[in-house]
């Protein structure tokens, strides 16, 4: 069983939600990223979405991108999200932290590194899970498999334009968690809907035997707790970027802390 896998059975039988945070990895500043994954951890977090940096993220909002942008100018790239993940995992060897990106960056890595480099490599760092955005899930059983012969775990997007064909097919490959996403448009735009979340998640709960988590327009405590209702977890990202903006390195991990401590009470409320 993955490290996801038993993150989500402990949770369960506490009758408590996963809190996901995701930031792009190498922002604000280089070199953070692992102190800010141990500050989220400190939080209450229970799995770690880390965005791989890209220069084309079609996803992801302006604050996404702009977190991207600056991660790439200050040199952050695959190898280094790698080797972020091996640095965590010198000192935590539990929590699950999922890859999130594009297939352009993982394709150029097997390229310059090897076939099926990526997947190897990742294993060997630490990661549990992976979610290639414009990877369908009608062409990924291959890389399902590679996935998990390394226990690891291919991580599904379904959206509110999901058709109960497109449910079966991410059954198919998925697992570890299904990743709702709650808004039609880009990380971190439009206002929440939690009644349409109500509405769908049963709809996908009859294909899909894995947890869900909910994220995009999750930017409050109030409104991770409405959604932890009803979802198996809650995935905050674009609204942890925008506090981080600009800030002193000394602030990063406390106000990440702040935030998150805040969202976890609110889950177990």
């Amino acid at each position: 069983m993955s490290r996801i896998a038993n993150t989500f059975e402990k949770l369960k039988s506490e009758g408590r939600k996963a809190l996901i945070p995701y930031i792009t990895a190498g922002y604000p500043f280089a070199a953070i990223t692992p102190t800010l994954m141990h500050a989220m951890v400190e939080a209450g977090s229970n799995v770690i979405e880390l965005g791989v940096p890209f220069s084309d993220p079609m996803a992801d909002g302006p604050t996404v991108q702009k977190a991207g942008d600056r991660a790439i100018a200050n040199g952050v790239g695959l190898k280094q999200v790698l080797a972020y993940v091996r640095e965590f995992r010198q000192k935590n060897q539990t929590t699950p932290v999922v890859l999130m990106g594009y297939a352009n960056p993982v394709e150029r890595y097997d390229q310059v590194h090897g076939e099926h480099a990526f997947v190897e490599h990742a294993a060997d760092a630490g990661v549990d899970g992976v979610l290639v955005v414009d990877y369908p899930p009608e062409e990924c059983e291959e890389f399902s498999a590679r996935l998990r012969a390394r226990d690891m775990d291919l991580i599904c997007l379904l959206a509110p334009t999901s058709t109960e064909e497109r449910m079966q097919q991410v059954a198919r490959v998925a697992s570890g968690y299904v990743y709702y996403v709650s808004l039609k448009g880009v990380t971190g735009s439009g206002a929440l809907d939690i009644s349409s979340v109500e509405s769908m998640l049963p709809r996908i709960r009859k294909h899909v035997d894995i947890p869900v988590g909910v994220g995009f327009g999750i930017r409050d405590a109030a409104t991770a707790q409405a959604i932890g209702r009803v979802s198996d977890a809650v995935v905050i990202g674009s609204r942890i970027i925008e506090l981080l903006d600009g800030q002193p390195h000394e602030k990063i991990a406390p106000l990440t802390i702040d935030f998150l401590r805040g969202v976890r009470k609110a889950l177990d409320a």
